[in-house]
């Protein structure tokens, strides 16, 4: 204990005088005519210091999260370039000599630059928040914007998608490029269908008459969604099941099921084949489209007459 003491004693009676000549030394150096380059090496030192220790622990913790290493590279190139900027314009400034306008130009600076390159900000931002959130990641489905893709690469400025339907019906992918800025992210509600699960929940809807057999329906549209995902079933252990509403001709089923996003319209259309021919097959199972009925019923006793019986009465009556 006594022996630290008297080192801490040793050490301020060193540092004590040493801040104090250092001091002299700023102030004499201050007063003359060379405060400007003074002033000008010591931002331009701090700044270089301050940009080599951010830019080392945000370059690691950069290439850990971010997709591609090409993102990265043009990240930090850019990352060095403001900073390059930077550092020259606040240097020039310094030359001034006066802490005041090196505070003032520095403020004013950002503002400007702030406002003037508010899009390109905003979209490196937006960069940022979706490799540390991650959102969603190249390869999920996802909804922004009202577009419906595939994540194909998130790029400083862009996020790009496989569009999704589109010109055409149903979901698949379209193979056309749907380039979204990254800059509208922070303003646009992201719908991502395989963000915590593998697999969504898809459905095909059935419509059978009333007269139709409910069990033998039933088995039908389970065992065709059996057939079609019967990997799926098994690696989840989730089963298909209906779900059933009325309506004014008959029952509308609901056979639903869990499923890949990519592969949504191929495995529905394989169902609806399966589903088409077992019911062909059944006389007890029918669906139910679009038709009239037509029936006549006679009240009361008297019945129209038979066409054979009208005409022997106008015989008889005519001889």
């Amino acid at each position: 204990m006594n022996s630290v003491k008297a080192f801490l004693i040793k050490a301020g009676d060193f540092i004590g005088p040493f801040f104090a000549r250092l001091g002299g030394i700023i102030g004499y150096i201050m007063a003359s005519k060379y405060k400007g380059v003074f002033l000008s090496a010591v931002v331009v030192i701090s700044l270089i210091v301050i940009k080599r220790i951010t830019t080392k622990a945000i370059e690691i913790y950069i290439r850990k999260r971010a997709f591609k290493e090409e993102n990265v590279v043009q990240f930090m190139t850019t990352w060095k370039y403001i900073w390059t900027a930077i550092i020259s314009i606040m240097g020039i400034i310094a030359l001034s000599g006066s802490m005041k306008v090196v505070g003032i130009s520095a403020g004013f600076m950002g503002t400007v630059l702030g406002w003037s390159l508010q899009a390109p900000i905003t979209g490196i931002a937006a960069w940022l928040m979706i490799i540390l959130k991650r959102p969603f990641r190249p390869g999920d489905r996802v909804i922004i914007s009202g577009i419906i893709g595939d994540v194909m690469d998130v790029t400083l400025t862009h996020i790009i998608l496989n569009q999704v339907g589109g010109t055409v019906g149903g979901e698949e992918r379209s193979g056309r490029a749907v380039l979204i800025p990254n800059a509208i992210m922070f303003g646009q509600v992201i719908t991502n269908y395989t963000l915590d699960e593998q697999y969504i929940l898809d459905e095909v809807p059935v419509r059978v008459t009333f007269e139709s057999d409910w069990n033998e329906a039933e088995r039908i549209l389970i065992e065709a969604a059996k057939e079609i995902c019967k990997d799926i079933i098994e690696q989840i252990g989730e089963q298909p099941f209906i779900r059933a509403e009325l309506f004014d001709a008959g029952v509308l089923m609901r056979l639903r099921y869990k499923v890949a996003p990519p592969r949504r319209q191929e495995v529905s259309t394989e169902m609806v084949k399966i589903i088409f021919k077992k019911f062909y097959e059944s006389t007890t199972v029918e669906f139910c489209y679009p038709r009239s009925e037509i029936t006549y019923e006679w009240k009361g006793r008297v019945l129209p007459p038979h066409p054979g019986k009208e005409k022997s009465a106008s015989a008889i009556g005519s001889d």
